[in-house]
């Protein structure tokens, strides 16, 4: 089957230079996971395309970006694997991406390629077995798909025992965000929408509503088709009664395709690229903005729960209040929203009432019109406090200095607070000859100690203060010999926290960035999220301790580093890349700067520094 051919009969002349978006998944045996990432990263790379690539043991997952031949030339290159034969590469033209903003928080300004544990984590507990992807749901076309819809007796249902209307269930795999602007509507037909935060919740929903499904004609649905694969697994495993499940093989997105019109569904599809949702003829709004309840469906504002930063449908109007989002999951659960008062003179943009002289800082690109919220008595709120975690062989003092000018920038809207790792260092000089002796000598003032969050093996950590002598000039690839030290350093943050109170956000700079993840990372693991709202890291890399997982760390986030090779000559701007790339992609940011290994306070950069934190406030 020649894919790149049907795509152009679908698409019709006159595309090939207009920009495109390719979705397509496999789940097939890969014997080298780590291979066939290293040839994503070199084809997808020579052909300059953008967007996310994960390889797992059980197959491939890849949503791409960029012009159309590009993308052609890509899937010619993959049909030619044996291991893709059957892949359904869903390929669309679009206009190219206009709001840098949305592009980076889909993963559309630079190319991700990771090798996971699993394509997509259907439970978040580890101890759990994942079901068998061979016992999935049958798939069923577009065609076929509406066809039991259409006669909801169904004799497309063939291996299925003949249906009543009332035993035909319609079960949306989606998360709730996405289903607020679009999904299957059949008269007759029972649609169950679990009305999940994210598709791990799914399988406790199929727990808590066996009752629902047991001896139905299960008929499933997501966005491509991937989610559904495992979903429906699950719910086959459960046995006797649930063998009747069906999912639409290539999603929604294909569904639209076949039927323009729109068909049985209804509004928009959301899609996890720069086009944010894909609708059909019917041009029809579904959702509606969860202040005012007037019709909306546009996500490109990206404005977020702001106690568990679900997207939130916030019409234009709504956005200018100074209203605090609480989504529907979280008033569900007793969370409401802060009454701020709008009165326009207590409005003040940042730096109105500072003295002449101070600068006064800029926060552009924020939804908000660079004005922060006051209370209902004029006084300002209060400021976000982060935790600020220092790179190797620094100190709380030292990383203080070296940000002061950071704190300056951001005085009005963050405390920084500074601690010590709890890893104590040998001081450590390069020798130097002296002018009597041969032999070398350490300094004769004895610096303040210094520290480390993880540690390489054998290393010397001790409290006594003593000078050791280097043994090999420095290493800027040090930091993938330090295993060790995890534990430690994870107890030690957790008493921190107990004993100094909550923290907004994290920061992190180098080693502090990588140990902040993997405490963000621990924290999902033992607590199921991570207990602040943001994290911000400085130059960072995924440590080489622990296995990170399939699972994306749950955090809205900011990663600073340098814009390639050479700028910062400690951390290479691919492990920075790296890092960002475990964090969940929607809620990630990314400012890279041409500055080295330090954290830019000058403009652009420390605009969306600020326009980031500042959307917490």
């Amino acid at each position: 089957m020649d894919a790149a051919r049907q795509q152009d009969q679908r698409r019709g002349d006159g595309s090939k230079d207009r920009y495109g978006v390719l979705l397509y998944y496999k789940y097939a045996e890969v014997p080298d996971a780590a291979a066939l990432a290293a040839f994503y990263e070199a084809h997808c790379g020579g052909l300059a395309l953008v967007g996310r690539v994960r390889v797992g043991p059980d197959g491939v997952n890849a949503t791409l970006g960029g012009r159309m031949t590009a993308l052609e030339k890509h899937i010619a290159e993959m049909s030619s694997n044996p291991l893709f034969e059957g892949t359904d590469f869903k390929l669309a033209s679009c206009e190219d991406p206009v709001d840098e903003r949305v592009a980076r928080e889909c993963g559309f300004t630079s190319l991700s390629v990771r090798v996971v544990k699993e394509l997509v984590t259907l439970c978040s507990n580890p101890t759990s077995a994942p079901p068998e992807i061979s016992s999935a749901g049958r798939h069923l076309s577009a065609a076929e798909f509406h066809s039991v819809l259409q006669n909801v007796a169904g004799t497309s249902l063939d291996v299925a025992a003949s249906a009543e209307k009332n035993e035909v269930v319609v079960v949306d795999a989606r998360n709730m965000y996405e289903t607020r602007i679009g999904k299957f509507n059949v008269p007759n037909v029972e649609t169950l929408d679990p009305e999940i935060r994210q598709y791990s919740d799914l399988p406790s929903w199929i727990d808590e509503h066996t009752e629902k499904l047991r001896g139905k004609s299960i008929l499933m649905y997501c966005t491509g088709g991937i989610r559904c694969e495992m979903a429906s697994a699950y719910i086959r495993s459960k046995g006797e009664g649930f063998e009747n499940v069906f999912q639409l093989y290539g999603g929604i997105q294909r569904y639209l395709e076949q039927f323009p019109d729109g068909g049985y569904f209804e509004g928009k599809n959301f899609v996890f690229d720069h086009r944010i949702s894909v609708g059909s003829l019917k041009d029809n709004i579904l959702g509606t903005c969860l202040i005012c309840d007037s019709s909306y469906d546009d996500y490109s504002s990206r404005c977020r729960c702001s106690h568990c930063r679900m997207l939130v449908l916030v019409c234009p109007t709504c956005q200018d209040s100074t209203k605090e989002y609480v989504c529907e999951l979280c008033q569900k659960n007793g969370k409401e929203p802060s009454q701020i008062s709008t009165k326009q003179d207590c409005e003040i943009q940042i730096g109105l009432c500072e003295p002449s002289g101070v600068e006064k800082p800029s926060m552009s690109n924020h939804n908000v019109n660079s004005k922060v919220p006051w209370s209902n008595d004029c006084e300002p709120l209060k400021r976000l406090r982060i935790l600020c975690l220092h790179g190797f062989r620094q100190n709380a003092s030292n990383f203080k200095g070296r940000t002061s000018a950071l704190a300056k920038k951001l005085k009005h809207i963050a405390e920084l607070v500074f601690i010590d790792a709890p890893h104590e260092l040998s001081f450590v000089y390069q020798p130097i000859l002296g002018h009597c002796s041969d032999k070398p000598s350490p300094l004769s003032v004895t610096p303040k100690p210094k520290f480390a969050w993880l540690i390489a093996p054998n290393s010397s950590c001790n409290t006594e203060q003593e000078w050791k002598a280097a043994d090999v000039p420095f290493d800027p690839l040090q930091y993938q010999q330090q295993t060790e030290g995890f534990e430690e350093s994870y107890t030690y943050l957790e008493n921190i926290i107990s004993q100094m109170g909550s923290f907004d956000g994290i920061l992190g700079f180098s080693q502090g960035a990588a140990m902040a993840a993997l405490f963000c990372r621990q924290q999902q693991k033992t607590c199921g999220a991570p207990k602040f709202r943001f994290g911000v890291f400085c130059s960072g890399y995924p440590a080489p301790v622990g296995d990170f997982d399939g699972e994306p760390i749950k955090l809205p986030s900011l990663h600073c580093f340098g814009n390639g090779e050479g700028h910062d000559r400690q951390i290479a701007n691919r492990a920075s890349v790296e890092l960002a790339g475990l964090f969940q992609q929607d809620c990630c940011s990314v400012v890279e700067h041409d500055m080295g290994h330090i954290i830019p306070t000058r403009p652009p950069y420390i605009d969306q520094i600020k326009s980031f934190l500042s959307s917490f406030l």
